[in-house]
C-alpha cells in the first residue's frame, strides 16, 4: 500500500529521530564528558602518574590566587548491571564537571587511571576500575599525577572535593598532596566495606577503607555532605566516620538524593569553603 505524502514524512521523521538516538547512545562515555566539558569551557590536557594517564580538566578562573580545588568524581559505571565488566567506567552523569562550572577560584577536575579512554591502554586492567578501585595503587598514581599538576601552579592551598566513590579518594589521597588544607566529600562512600555489604556486592578486595584509616590531621577542615533521601551512599553510612575524624562537619541536606540537587548550593559550599580555610597556616 502506498503511503500519502504526510506520511512519508512521518516515517522519514521517525527514521531520523531513531539513528539520532542510535549514535548518542553508541557515543563512548568519554566523549559524552569530553564534549560536556568543552561546552563549560574547560581546557583538556593530560597528566602523568606513576604508570598511568590521567586525564585533567582545568577551568578558566575568574578569581587568581594560591587556592586550588581539586574535583575528583566518582566511580562511573565499572560493572554493567552488575553483572559484567564494563569496558569503558568513564563516569556518565557530569554532574562534577557542572559544579566545578559555578567554581569561581582555579580548579581541577583529575580523572583516575584507565578511565576517560584509557582502559585498554597498558598496564590497565580491569580490576582497576572494579574490586581495586580505591587500591594502593589507584591511590599512588592520582599523587603522583596531582604533584605533576602542583608543581609549576605553586598553589599554596589546596581544597579536595570528591564526589561519591571520588570521596572515598579524597579521604585516602588527603596524606599525600602537598599543601592540603581541607577535604569536600559530596554523597562520599567513606565506609567502602559497609556500602559494600549494604547492596549486596561482593567485598572490594585490594581497596582501601577510609573508614579503617587513622583519623587524618586535625588542621585540615572536613565538610561533608549527604542527602537525607541518598539510596546509595546513606547518611547512616558516612556518620561514622566522621565521627571519627577531627574537625570534621557533616551536613545532612533535605530532599537532596545520591545526585540531586547538589548544583543548586554548590556557591553557598564554596563560600563556606572559604571560610573555613585556615589562611595563614604552612605545612
Amino acid at each position: 500500500m502506498a503511503l500519502e505524502p504526510s506520511m512519508k514524512v512521518v516515517v522519514r521523521l521517525i527514521s531520523i529521530v531513531c539513528l539520532t538516538l542510535t549514535i548518542v547512545s553508541c557515543t563512548a562515555p568519554e566523549v559524552r564528558l569530553q564534549q560536556e566539558a568543552m561546552r563549560l569551557g574547560f581546557n583538556r590536557t593530560i597528566a602523568q602518574g606513576t604508570e598511568f594517564k590521567h586525564v585533567v580538566y582545568t577551568n578558566n578562573a575568574r578569581n587568581r590566587g594560591d587556592e586550588l580545588h581539586v574535583y575528583l568524581d566518582g566511580d562511573g559505571t565499572p560493572w554493567i548491571n552488575n553483572r559484567w565488566i564494563s569496558e569503558d567506567p568513564t563516569p556518565r552523569n557530569p554532574l562534577l564537571l557542572r559544579l566545578m562550572s559555578l567554581d569561581t577560584m582555579p580548579a581541577v577536575y583529575l580523572g583516575r587511571p584507565c578511565y576517560h579512554g584509557f582502559s585498554d591502554t597498558p598496564p590497565c586492567e580491569p580490576g582497576l576500575w572494579t574490586n581495586e578501585r580505591y587500591s594502593e595503587v589507584v591511590v599512588k598514581t592520582m599523587a603522583a599525577a596531582l604533584d605533576h599538576i602542583l608543581k609549576p601552579l605553586r598553589m599554596r592551598r589546596v581544597v579536595l572535593i570528591g564526589y561519591s566513590g571520588g570521596g572515598t579518594l579524597a579521604m585516602l589521597l588527603a596524606e599525600q598532596v602537598q599543601n592540603l588544607r581541607g577535604i569536600v566529600t559530596i554523597s562520599g562512600n567513606l565506609d567502602v566495606e559497609a556500602w559494600s555489604s549494604l547492596h549486596g556486592y561482593a567485598p572490594l578486595i585490594g581497596s582501601k577503607n577510609p573508614a579503617q584509616q587513622p583519623p587524618l590531621n586535625p588542621a585540615l577542615f572536613q565538610l561533608h555532605l549527604a542527602g537525607s533521601k541518598d539510596q546509595n551512599v546513606p547518611v547512616s553510612l558516612i556518620q561514622p566516620t566522621v565521627l571519627h575524624q577531627y574537625s570534621a562537619q557533616l551536613i545532612v541536606l533535605p530532599e537532596f538524593d545520591h545526585t540531586c540537587c547538589w548544583e543548586k548550593i554548590w556557591p553557598s559550599v564554596l563560600n563556606n569553603i572559604s571560610s573555613l580555610m585556615p589562611k595563614n597556616q604552612s605545612r
